[in-house]
């Protein structure tokens, strides 16, 4: 790639945006939210969105926002999903991206992408998606830097994980623990189905309990709300939790088997609220043991789904506690699709408007509260961006959760985290 000259480019913005990884309730409403606001605060700003982000941007397939799509993008606010569509790609896994048809033998992903963008002539690069997608935007920038072009990138944080460090509080994640207690609401009612039933609601969370701990709590708060009639075997203690496990806590298999049966002998039912990631190592371990090794994605993650966390645990509890019957319903999908609720689209906002103003000022970064900076929202720095932000088992709303429900709190395990998306 020649220098390019910055007069040649730089003499009005044109803003690029792309979603990336797994679906979060968060990403229509941003990028309706970064039209609007871009709209308002520079309207003769050209603006164009990349098909399934980085795999467009590697093909040069893009969506230019017309004006008529500017002035209806609010409607993307009450919407889930991605209206650019997602992917998970790794620029640097240079073999995966050849595999997948995204550039050729001999090509390199990240020039390939650098050469699209001075092709598109944009300026101002806004990436939405977990730390996985905003790090690869700045290798991006500083790779286009050393040829003097100046791309400003400004990521939105997005995961349901809510483990990004340092960022307080990540866009999705709490409508998603909000529409995982939504679906529980339902699936709770299946232990009426059969005598002794023991449920298991599997939620997404690799290497972070945040998610199934927040959706958990965020039943037994719904749970208040509501009327029982015990007389009819509808007391409150059938539809409330018995368990919640995480991966930052270790797991006593036959001490807990011992008190959930106690619950089963009492109750006829058993609920486990269990997070996709809690003792993903021990599955792992036993897969190599029978000389069979996990699939693993473009970042080098073990795939979740094809591990089956909530059947490993099904098959171990089941004769423990004496289960006539076992349900693993996973909440994963319907959670991180739905359109954002009333508290993501308050913290969408503030972000989406933080990062339109960095990215008209050249303030590089990811938007989000600074847990280093006493929570201030501002630009964060990229080199500071990093996944696996462990979940804080001791907050007091979780241990009052535990409590309540009588789980002994376990011994704090360390987790081995990866950047996800």
């Amino acid at each position: 790639m020649p220098p390019v000259p910055k007069d040649s480019i730089m003499l009005k913005q044109k803003i690029a945006m792309l979603t990336a990884g797994g679906l979060a309730p968060c990403l229509s409403a941003a990028v309706g939210g970064l039209i609007g606001e871009y709209t308002r605060l520079a309207p003769k700003a050209e603006i164009i969105g990349y098909r399934s982000g980085y795999a467009g941007l590697l093909r040069g397939e893009s969506i230019k926002v017309t004006p008529k799509a500017r002035t209806r993008a609010k409607v993307l606010l009450a919407h889930g999903g991605s209206p650019l569509g997602n992917s998970r790609v790794k620029l640097t896994n240079v073999k995966d991206c050849v595999k997948r048809g995204l550039v050729q033998e001999g090509q390199d992903p990240l020039k390939v992408a650098a050469d699209q963008l001075v092709k598109d002539r944009i300026t101002i690069l806004h990436t939405i998606g977990g730390d996985d997608t905003n790090t690869t935007a700045a290798d991006l920038a500083a790779y286009l830097a050393k040829y003097d072009y100046e791309l400003t990138v400004v990521g939105l944080p997005k995961t349901i994980d809510n483990d990004v460090i340092p960022i307080k509080q990540t866009l999705g994640a709490w409508t998603a623990a909000e529409q995982g207690a939504i679906f529980f609401e339902n699936v709770v009612n299946e232990q009426s189905t059969a005598p002794r039933m023991l449920l298991i609601h599997e939620v997404m969370g690799r290497n972070c309990g945040w998610l199934t701990a927040a959706t958990a709590d965020v039943y037994r708060q719904r749970l208040k709300h509501k009327k029982f009639i015990p007389e009819f075997n509808l007391g409150v203690e059938h539809k409330d939790i018995d368990a919640v496990y995480v991966p930052e806590l270790a797991i006593d298999i036959e001490a807990e088997a011992r008190r959930l049966k106690k619950a089963m002998d009492k109750k006829d039912c058993v609920s486990i609220f269990l997070s996709e990631g809690a003792g993903i190592a021990d599955i792992v371990a036993e897969m190599r043991a029978r000389g069979e090794e996990p699939e693993r994605d473009a970042f080098g993650h073990v795939k979740i789904d094809k591990v089956n966390v909530g059947d490993w645990f099904a098959k171990r509890f089941a004769k423990m506690v004496g289960a006539e019957k076992v349900l693993v319903q996973k909440s994963g999908y319907f959670a991180r699709s739905a359109a954002a609720n009333k508290e993501d689209l308050s913290l969408i906002k503030s972000m989406v408007n933080h990062a339109v103003k960095s990215g008209l000022k050249g303030e590089s970064g990811v938007v989000g509260h600074d847990e280093g900076k006493k929570n201030t929202l501002r630009t964060i720095e990229f080199p500071r961006i990093k996944g696996g932000k462990v979940f804080d088992t001791d907050v007091k709303w979780f241990t009052r959760l535990l409590k309540d429900i009588g789980q002994p709190m376990g011994k704090q395990i360390v987790v081995s985290h990866g950047g996800d998306d």
